[in-house]
């Protein structure tokens, strides 16, 4: 089979569908040669690039808390703060680097100040995971190399191209927001990701036309700000992902 990519798209707690897409890949015992992720994809993508596998994905996902993972910020750039992020990428695959990675790798975040896409290959794999999961207006920006960083689904929701110009030749993309149904906002911070969602809805339909197989999980019924969901997420993951795959098997 030619050279596989996996590109893992964003989507807040809908994200650990990607972990039940990852089992799938294992069982079916799909190759992955290149891998890239944005926003909620990213933090997927850095553990299966260094070696974690779906059940190790799973442990994570299943104790992961909105508390656990943010902070109050002082800054005037955002309400929280996602460091607590990227000690959590340490404390389970320790401070490496994007270009240490089993599978390489790469991360998509945008300059808020250009609104240029930031592809992520090198440097602190913490860092890069913070930056592209870094929601404008909840979070802090995250500086790397000068540049003021936010979220890469800004500009590249489903990093199709990005692992496509890593050298994929085969290309298989997640996309969680395709079949996402939208209710009424509970809270504030459902308010701002359904805000940011619209607005990307119409340039991934754009970019995920590129993908040679695209995954679609209907995760309609779930709320993307809800970490109960968690265990059920990935579990629908790996039911409309399995189904998929078996196409190219």
């Amino acid at each position: 089979m030619k050279n596989t990519g996996l590109a893992l798209g964003g989507g807040a707690v809908l994200g650990a569908a990607h972990v039940g897409t990852v089992r799938a890949i294992e069982e079916l015992n799909i190759r992955i040669h290149y891998i890239a992720g944005t926003s909620i994809g990213a933090f997927v993508a850095a553990f299966y690039a260094f070696g974690k596998s779906w059940k190790e994905l799973e442990k994570i996902a299943s104790v992961i808390n909105w508390l656990d993972i943010t902070g109050i910020s002082l800054s005037r750039y955002g309400l929280l703060s996602n460091e607590k992020l990227g000690d959590m990428i340490i404390e389970q695959i320790g401070d490496k680097n994007i270009e240490d990675s089993e599978i390489p790798l790469a991360m998509v975040a945008t300059d808020i100040t250009t609104g240029e896409k930031v592809i992520l290959k090198k440097g602190s794999v913490a860092q890069a995971v913070r930056a592209s999961t870094c929601i404008p207006g909840i979070f802090m920006p995250v500086e790397i190399d000068g540049q003021m960083l936010v979220d890469g689904g800004v500009v590249e929701n489903v990093p199709v191209n990005t692992v496509k110009e890593m050298g994929a030749e085969y290309i298989i993309g997640v996309d969680l927001n395709a079949k996402y149904s939208y209710e009424k906002p509970d809270n504030i911070l459902d308010v701002i990701l359904n805000s940011f969602n619209f607005l990307m809805l119409q340039s991934d339909k754009l970019q995920t036309d590129n993908a040679d197989l695209l995954i679609k999980p209907d995760l309609s019924s779930f709320n993307r700000s809800d970490t109960d969901q968690v265990d059920e997420l990935m579990k629908k993951g790996y039911e409309d992902s399995i189904n998929v795959l078996k196409k190219i098997t």
